[in-house]
């Protein structure tokens, strides 16, 4: 298995010349098929996951190895579905293919490391490519200048959470002896004091968290997806996301696992968890453009799958290893299906721009000019995002509600207070989510549409959403089937098989079945069945005639597109109550003809405050202006100024030296 990888892998590595050549047709499949076999070899090496490789590489006199484990496979292969879609369609911006292709290859290359790779040097090599991937892939799309400046603030921020890493790995390798083997961390966790378990927690929360979008670092995410292509959101959000999760949980459940702050940690993992799911889905909530909407929802559901591995954190930490295994197995169920769901979308989000120009929301009436399987494949994926059943989503944050609800076996009172806390933060996040994706679905596809009557959404974009889309609804209704795929995993990390006492036959269950039990076949088979009620009241004899009557619309001819619900009015009422988070802004700008009597043109903008912005980002990079003016000297041009420069600094070594 691991060389039917490495297989996958040379395939994207040639597809790179190929992109610079400008060949972008051969690139895509060779890319394409690629991600399929690297998604085929990895869910058929389940449950026992695959052999270790040496690869023919040495970074710093150490051979590099790659290890692909159950948990890993299973990320990787449910981020690869989407991305393979994503990479067959390639970008819809047009003159942007092949370096887009570029980029995706890189970012592939990148990830598949991050799942892989055994010892520092290559993390640290792989997590930059990751970031260079993502960087490629939207400056291809857009080169203006705004587009460039949102890049640079997203490469800053995912540098702060490299130095983090990387200050990680020093505290972990001066630990273990100064090994860089990621065997070496975990022999030598068991001698970690409470401090440096929780610095090294901290580290990783950060550094992993950049890219994960954990508060305040999720503010890099609108204005990078906005800048971006559907396609590029559903590589960011997919196998790159499940590639960041993956490599904090490692760190988190392999190398401190077993240190003595394990508690601390876990609570404020939890804590940063919640908070970012809290704060993104109220953003998401005021999005009126697919990609940011869609963005911040990334970030939402990254906080849940963070709580979970906080409370998995906990429970490992307060005696309750087979709770622990649950709360690490429903994380990566949660991530799985996000990143099918989140795929869907933004596919979606594509197939609208490559039709109508646009990702702005508003009811342009798409789906009465499309095939019924685009319907089916966006409202399965919207489905799942907003928690509904029976979609996948729906199940994972319904397990996720029953682990945090297990707080209760926790001796200490701070941790079942923390999962108290976290449970009603989710609560909030749930109900926002699903207000969000009626918004979503309601403004973003239905409405009456006869400003486009002649515009289709292309064929290719159906096909691809519908397919993605029934995986949202299949991997619900088969989970009891294939949830054995991670119980070696369980047994690697936490010494239980947490995975097989989820389920009971058909019935999925937090561990015991007196506790609580869940069904999605039955719920398919249910829900239909309830539907049979109203269908009888309608056909019972006693009709009523429907009233239709046009709403008020001032006097004149109702006009559809001008009454139609937008995205700032859905969510207005929101973003009034939670004005002290959003602090609204409202500008109104006017244009005058004839002598300043007339308003030939009138524009309303509105938009809301970033939290974190204001605060923490834009003092730091007004002390970096500062301190960039003041090492101009540096620039002088004087030679004796240079002279007496070098000649400090040899004194200098001398010094140290001689010491």
């Amino acid at each position: 298995m691991p060389e039917l990888l490495i297989g996958s892998c040379a395939l994207w590595l040639v597809a790179v010349p190929l992109t610079l050549a400008r060949s972008g047709t051969p690139a895509r499949c060779l890319i394409a098929l690629g991600a399929a076999g690297a998604l085929w070899s990895g869910f058929a090496a389940l449950p026992v996951g695959g052999g270790w490789l040496t690869l023919p590489i040495h970074l710093a006199n150490q051979s590099v190895s790659l290890h692909f484990g159950p948990g890993a496979l299973w990320l990787l292969g449910f981020g690869l579905l989407p991305a393979a879609f994503a990479v067959a369609l390639g970008t819809p911006i047009q003159g942007a293919q092949s370096t887009w292709l570029l980029g995706a290859a890189l970012a592939l290359i990148g990830a598949l490391g991050v799942f892989g790779v055994q010892d520092g040097y290559a993390l640290l090599i792989a997590w930059e490519l990751m970031s260079l991937g993502a960087a490629i892939m939207i400056l291809s799309e857009h080169t203006t200048s705004r587009a460039g400046r949102r890049t640079l603030y997203m490469l800053g921020l995912l540098e702060v959470g490299a130095v983090a890493v990387l200050l990680m790995l020093l505290l972990l390798a001066r630990h273990a002896g100064g090994s860089v083997g990621f065997a070496g961390f975990a022999r030598h966790a068991g001698t970690m004091g409470t401090g440096l378990c929780i610095a090294v927690g901290l580290l990783a929360l950060i550094g992993f968290g950049a890219k994960l979008g954990l508060l305040p670092f999720y503010e890099w995410y609108p204005g990078a997806y906005d800048n971006g292509s559907g396609a590029t959101g559903a590589l960011l959000s997919g196998v790159v996301l499940n590639a960041a999760f993956f490599a904090l949980a490692r760190t988190l459940t392999d190398w401190v696992a077993v240190g003595s702050g394990l508690y601390t940690l876990g609570i404020l993992v939890v804590a940063a968890g919640v908070c970012t799911a809290i704060l993104a889905a109220l953003y998401a909530f005021q999005q009126d453009d697919w990609r940011c909407l869609l963005a911040f929802s990334t970030a939402e559901n990254a906080g849940i799958a963070v709580t979970t591995l906080g409370a998995s954190l906990l429970f490992r930490a307060g005696g309750e290893p087979a709770l622990a295994g649950l709360a690490w197995t429903v994380a990566l169920l949660h991530l799985s299906g996000h990143a099918l769901a989140k795929g869907t979308l933004f596919l979606g989000a594509d197939g609208v721009y490559a039709a109508g120009g646009t990702y702005r929301l508003a009811q342009r009436g798409w789906l009465r000019r499309a095939r019924i399987v685009f319907g089916v494949g966006v409202l399965c994926a919207a489905m799942s995002l907003a928690a509904m059943p029976p979609q996948i989503g729906f199940v994972t944050e319904w397990l996720t509600f029953q682990t945090l609800f297990q707080g209760f076996h926790l001796a200490h009172i701070g941790g079942r207070l923390t999962l108290a806390f976290a449970g009603a933060g989710l609560a909030l996040t749930a109900a926002v989510a699903l207000a969000t994706f009626i918004k979503a679905f309601g403004i973003g596809f239905l409405g009456d549409g006869h400003d486009t009557q002649s515009v289709r959404i292309p064929v290719r974009y159906q096909v691809a959403v519908f397919a993605l889309g029934l995986t949202v609804l299949g991997a619900a209704v088969g989970m009891p089937l294939w949830l054995h795929g991670l119980a070696d995993a369980d047994v690697a990390h936490f010494g239980v098989d947490a995975a097989r006492a989820m389920r009971d036959g058909w019935l999925l269950i937090p561990l015991s079945a007196s506790f609580a039990f869940i069904s999605p076949l039955l719920l398919i088979i249910v829900m239909p069945l309830l539907a049979l009620i109203p269908a009888l009241l309608l056909l019972n004899g006693r009709r009523h005639a429907v009233r239709r009557a046009p709403i008020w619309y001032g006097g004149m001819r109702e006009d559809p597109q001008r009454s139609a619900t937008t995205a700032l009015t859905f969510s207005n009422a929101l973003r009034t109550f939670y004005s002290f988070i959003y602090r609204p802004t409202l500008d109104t700008a006017r244009e005058h003809r004839v002598a300043g009597y007339f308003i030939h043109a009138l524009e309303v903008r509105h938009d809301v405050a970033d939290v974190f912005g204001p605060i923490l980002f834009a003092p730091l990079r007004r002390a970096l202006w500062r301190l960039a003016g003041r090492l101009r000297a540096l620039q002088s041009g004087d030679l004796n100024f240079y002279l007496g420069l070098i000649g400090a600094v040899l004194i200098l070594i001398l010094a140290l030296t001689l010491r």
